[in-house]
């Protein structure tokens, strides 16, 4: 038995094609596009349940390198459509799955108003992550010729100050990656920081943010990341920039305090 296995929607005049898509999911059959109403469109494919059904997928979740092959095949096709001209894509999750083609067609059918709501928030838009860690400090290869200091008022005086310039490093540095956020949100539609480190994050980092881009807008948005990136440098900070992506963070409206 088989399951609809749904990549995206997406939002076109027409519906989008599939030349030259890549193959998608382990396993599963070849992209189809299904007429959800209007300019709305499915993008699709049918997928085993001895893979893919509960039994099967509970276990190899755990699994860290296959979920991640999955991630990477489902984003490809994501990629193919969100890259097509006049064309709006709405990302699902991993793993959204109906029990048939009909069953997809009348659930996406139900939440029309939801996804076109979706397609005008993030229309004409890109995704571009943005992550600023604290740059490692230099190394000292003297430290271990290092004079001792003559008194243990000396070495207290000594650890005050090496405490106090660590502190106005980690003040700068915060206030740096405040900033960069600002300037960044200010080029930007909308813009949402991602608080939750890691598990097990020894330095978590001092922004990890995502930020929804109008197209026109990507020029000045990696030029104003350049800038920042100097800029940072000077206050002990790192900046990677990654993108563009579908806008898989604005999909959902921001939780309200």
């Amino acid at each position: 038995m088989d399951a609809t296995y749904v990549y995206c929607i997406a939002h076109a005049p027409v519906g989008p094609t599939r030349s030259r898509a890549p193959a998608g999911l382990p396993d599963a059959s070849p992209l189809r596009v299904l007429d959800a109403g209007g300019p709305l469109w499915i993008v699709c494919a049918s997928v085993p349940l001895a893979s893919y059904g509960p039994g099967a997928l509970e276990p190899a979740l755990r699994d860290l390198n296959w979920v991640g092959d999955i991630a990477v095949a489902h984003e490809s096709v994501v990629e193919h459509f969100a890259q097509q001209k006049n064309v709006t894509v709405v990302p699902m999750k991993l793993f959204t799955m109906f029990s048939s083609d009909k069953r997809t067609v009348e659930e996406m059918k139900s939440r029309r108003r939801e996804i076109l709501a979706v397609v005008k928030r993030i229309g004409g838009c890109e995704e571009w992550g943005v992550r600023i860690t604290r740059a490692a400090p230099p190394g000292r290869s003297g430290d271990h010729d290092a004079v001792r200091p003559a008194s243990g008022a000396a070495f207290l005086a000594a650890k005050k100050q090496a405490r106090d310039i660590a502190r106005d490093l980690a003040r700068a540095a915060s206030e740096s990656a405040d900033a960069a956020y600002a300037a960044l949100s200010a080029i930007s539609r909308d813009a949402r920081r991602r608080d939750d480190a890691p598990e097990g994050a020894v330095a978590p980092p001092l922004l990890d943010a995502a930020f929804l881009v109008p197209a026109p807008r990507r020029t000045r948005f990696k030029a104003t990341a350049r800038k920042l990136a100097a800029a940072g440098a000077r206050s002990g900070t790192e900046i990677t920039v990654t993108g563009p992506w579908p806008a898989y963070n604005f999909v959902r409206e921001p939780a309200r305090p």
